[in-house]
């Protein structure tokens, strides 16, 4: 089994700062779609270059590093993810 590899930039770690419950979930839907390529992903359009995962009221966003890799750059609630 390959290792994960996970980045978190400074703007991302406000996860800490979430409910416990919500940043589990965030969590395990970041592990799944690491282990099974599964979840709400997309490609944003320019001028954004990066995905977007999509868990409940948050979005997650990421660059991807490698197959098993990636560096997340913002976790932000819905209502302000796109300002």
């Amino acid at each position: 089994m390959n290792p994960k590899l996970v980045v978190w930039s400074p703007e991302a770690r406000q996860l800490r700062a979430l409910d416990r419950e919500v940043a589990l979930k965030i969590l395990r839907a970041i592990d799944q779609y690491l282990t099974d390529g599964v979840g709400d992903v997309k490609k944003l359009q320019p001028p954004r270059d990066e995905l977007r995962l999509h868990i409940g009221d948050y979005r997650i966003f990421f660059y991807e590093l490698a197959p098993l890799s990636v560096h997340i750059v913002g976790v932000k609630h819905r209502s302000d993810a796109y300002k």
